[in-house]
């Protein structure tokens, strides 16, 4: 890549970006993370997860970024009285005329927001499976195709929950990130009260990009150079969920049940370009690797009933993997 076509790419980068969290700046009070991690997930075709308590505005959150883009938009409400349909849509009878009809569901947009997915019974969620993974819906026995950019961005309470279900490993392995959505400090809690108080309306989102523009980042995102040292700690670091002795991690001995697999690597690798670009930049470095492997990984490692017993959580085996594997 030229000099020349570099400058353009990095700028064009930092203006989407910039314009886009401006935007949902508007409506959210800190959460930056979180809205770059989106972001991330938006600009590499990567459906992401939020989990969190209630009232972490993680709902707005998604809301404010799909009003900031030109583009399609559906909320589904999981319950857990739900149906396929109520997902990918339905046949209706004319009986006029005597044909079927088809009826598309609310997953036929361009970003869905899936609130509270782990309310959802199994059926559901493998409907929503076929949608998320080959991008397409199967009704009446006929397929049809998702119009890109198509991203799902979940959100979901804590499974301890009463009312809520673990999501099937073979969907959850489908999001490129679990983000966890944190409290906010007191600094943001208390600007939140402040607006809230006023009793003045939350202001609008203007959209200020198109699915074009998205669509143009995403081929700059798959230009995003990647050295080959950084190709092999992106595997490395994934390895080493599966056989942490084969990697020279100690202290991981029976503690995972089963780690994370080569789409993770994928994902790590497409985020960590995703990242780099958002940052203005042409090329990843280990450190856009580092920031972002705890939301790539996390759902996808398994603990074991021993780490369970001592307390240990996949954000602790993820913290020493990261602390072990040697960075290029």
């Amino acid at each position: 890549m030229s000099t020349t076509n570099t400058t353009e790419t990095t700028g064009d980068a930092s203006r989407l970006a910039s314009n886009l969290v401006n935007e949902i700046g508007k409506v959210l009070v800190g959460q930056e993370t979180v809205v770059m991690r989106l972001l991330t997930g938006l600009l590499t075709g990567g459906h992401v997860l939020l989990e969190g308590m209630p009232g972490l505005a993680k709902t707005l959150t998604v809301r404010s970024l799909a009003g900031a883009i030109d583009t399609g938009f559906s909320r589904i409400q999981f319950t857990p009285d739900m149906l396929p349909a109520d997902v990918v849509g339905t046949e209706i009878f004319n009986p006029k005329e005597g044909t079927y009809s088809v009826k598309q569901g609310p997953i036929f947009s361009n970003l869905v927001l899936a609130d509270e997915i782990n309310r959802a019974p199994a059926k559901v969620q493998a409907a929503l499976l076929e949608a998320m993974q080959e991008r397409q819906a199967t009704i009446g026995g006929n397929t049809y195709t998702m119009e890109e950019p198509f991203l799902v961005l979940a959100t979901q309470n804590p499974i301890e929950q009463e009312g809520t279900y673990p999501l099937p490993e073979a969907q959850i392995d489908r999001f490129m990130m679990k983000i966890k959505v944190d409290y906010p400090s007191r600094d943001e809690e208390r600007k939140v009260v402040d607006r809230m108080a006023s009793g003045q309306a939350i202001p609008e989102v203007s959209r200020v990009c198109t699915p074009a523009d998205i669509m143009a980042a995403r081929k700059e995102v798959a230009d995003v150079f990647v050295d080959e040292k950084v190709r092999n700690y992106v595997v490395d670091l994934v390895r080493a969920t599966r056989d942490p002795a084969e990697s020279n991690v100690t202290g991981l001995e029976g503690m995972i049940e089963h780690g994370a697999s080569p789409r993770a690597s994928i994902c790590l690798m497409h985020a960590a370009k995703g990242h780099a670009y958002l940052l203005g930049r042409n090329y990843v470095t280990p450190h856009d690797v580092k920031s972002l492997v705890p939301d790539v990984l996390r759902h996808r490692i398994a603990i074991s009933y021993e780490a369970e017993a001592e307390g240990k959580t996949t954000e602790d085996i993820v913290a020493r993997i990261l602390d072990s594997v040697l960075v290029p």
